[in-house]
């Protein structure tokens, strides 16, 4: 077996986990860079792995023609996938200039009020100059699809199965029911005491799935 170097692994991990695809077109003709939160390794992958990685495997992809971002938030964990504020402000430091220059939008897909509250308070000071005003949040797909072609982006189905959860539990959005499924698929019983028999509804469990730092 050909032993690999911690960055050659951290090369394949994010390979195999399909975390930056590059495919499909939004309805200008730019090329889209999928990024799903859910699947990024962020225990396995350290920040300078990932700028390599991006170096080496996405910018090249990308210097030539106009492009947009589509990062999926959609299961994103603290403990399992975040990658919080060191591995995000790595990626977006590694944007070269040329790569910068060529990119349109990064649509937010399924952002939470705790996303849009820290990154309206931090963005500025997170995002390298001219990014932020870039970032255009997107809150369902239906919308994500008035500008990207939906027949050429290749979405997994945890992103289509957590828009239809939103659908039904549209309260998520604002914060004030939880998208923990500890809570999301307890049973009439439970769901009953803790939403009729408790006097004070602020002592019901909450969690977040999404994060940013």
């Amino acid at each position: 077996m050909t032993n690999l170097s911690g960055e050659q692994q951290q090369d394949h991990l994010l390979d195999k986990l399909g975390v930056f695809t590059l495919h499909g077109r939004d309805k200008l003709g730019r090329r889209i860079l999928l990024i799903l939160g859910k699947s990024f390794p962020a225990r396995s992958v350290t920040p300078e792995a990932l700028k390599g990685y991006l170096e080496r495997r996405v910018y090249p992809e990308l210097a030539e023609e106009r492009f947009s971002v589509v990062y999926a938030h959609a299961g994103v964990r603290k403990s399992e996938s975040c990658p919080g504020l060191s591995n995000l402000r790595s990626f977006l430091d590694a944007f070269p200039a040329d790569i910068k220059a060529q990119l349109h939008t990064v649509y937010f897909l399924h952002p939470g009020l705790q996303d849009r509250l820290f990154l309206a308070t931090f963005g500025r000071l997170l995002f390298p100059a001219g990014l932020y005003g870039k970032v255009k949040y997107v809150s369902r797909l239906e919308y994500l699809w008035e500008h990207v072609r939906r027949s050429e982006v290749d979405m997994p189905d945890f992103v289509y199965d957590f828009d239809e959860e939103l659908e039904e539990f549209p309260s998520i959005d604002y914060g004030v029911e939880s998208d923990h499924p500890r809570m999301r698929n307890v049973g009439p019983s439970v769901q009953h005491h803790y939403y009729n028999d408790n006097e004070d509804s602020s002592t019901i469990p909450c969690y977040s799935m999404r994060c940013i730092a």
